[in-house]
C-alpha cells in the first residue's frame, strides 16, 4: 500500500520575523531588494546615511536565522539582544555593528511587531496561530486540488511556511527555502490568492 502524499503548511505572522523587517526598514537595509517595506513604519530619511555592507550582512545572516531557523544554524553560540526579550538573538562574535545598530530601535520595532501580530490573529478570528485553521485549509486545498488536476497526479508531500505581513505592495514573496511572505490584503481577498498560491505549490509538489 502506497502512502498518501502529505502537505505541512504552517502560517503566520510571526513576531521574530516582523521585529526583522522592522529593524531591516529602521536601519536603512536594502537586501532583500525585492521585498517592500512595511505599512505603517517609517521608512528611513532619503538623506541618512546608508547602511554600511558589514551591517546589511550582519542583518541578512540574522534575517536568514529568523526566517528558516533549523535550516540556518549559527557556527558561533547566539546571545540574547537586551530590549528585545527573546526575540532577538544574534552571534556573540562576529554581529557586534548589527547588535549596536538596532538597540536603540528595539522598543519601536517590538510594538509595531506585536501589533501587527495581533491584528493578523483577530483577521484569523482568534484561530490557533501556527496552524491553519479551517477557512485557510480550504485556501490551500483549493490550490492544490487545481495543480493535481492540472498536472493529472497526486501533489507530491511537502512543507511550506506562510508569513502574513503588512507590506506596502501586495503580492507574494520566496523569504527562504520554504518560506514564503504574502501581503495581508492579498490574503485576505479569496480569489487573488488563490491564484497567486498556486505557481508556490506548484514548485513545491
Amino acid at each position: 500500500m502506497v502512502d498518501k502524499p502529505q502537505w505541512l503548511i504552517r502560517e503566520d505572522a510571526g513576531v521574530p520575523v516582523l521585529v526583522a523587517l522592522a529593524l531591516r526598514q529602521s536601519l536603512g537595509i536594502r537586501v532583500p531588494e525585492n521585498l517592500p517595506s512595511l505599512r505603517d513604519l517609517p521608512v528611513r530619511a532619503p538623506d541618512a546615511a546608508e547602511a554600511s555592507p558589514a551591517l546589511e550582512a550582519q542583518w541578512h545572516d540574522y534575517w536568514d536565522m529568523t526566517v528558516e531557523p533549523r535550516a540556518h544554524h549559527s557556527g558561533v553560540p547566539l546571545e540574547l539582544v537586551a530590549g528585545f526579550d527573546t526575540l532577538v538573538a544574534l552571534p556573540a562574535s562576529g554581529a557586534e555593528e548589527l547588535s549596536a545598530a538596532i538597540a536603540p530601535h528595539a522598543a519601536s520595532a517590538l510594538s509595531y511587531a506585536r501589533a501587527a501580530h495581533d491584528r493578523y490573529v483577530a483577521s484569523m478570528h482568534g484561530k490557533g496561530v501556527g496552524q491553519v485553521g479551517a477557512d485557510a485549509y480550504r485556501a490551500y486545498a483549493s490550490a492544490i486540488a487545481e495543480f493535481e488536476r492540472d498536472i493529472g497526479r497526486r501533489a507530491h508531500s511537502f512543507e511550506l511556511n506562510v508569513q502574513v505581513l503588512p507590506f506596502s505592495q501586495r503580492g507574494v514573496w520566496w523569504i527562504g527555502a520554504l518560506t514564503v511572505a504574502v501581503t495581508d490584503g492579498l490574503r485576505r481577498d479569496v480569489v487573488a490568492f488563490d491564484a497567486a498560491i498556486r505557481p508556490i505549490i506548484s514548485e513545491l509538489a
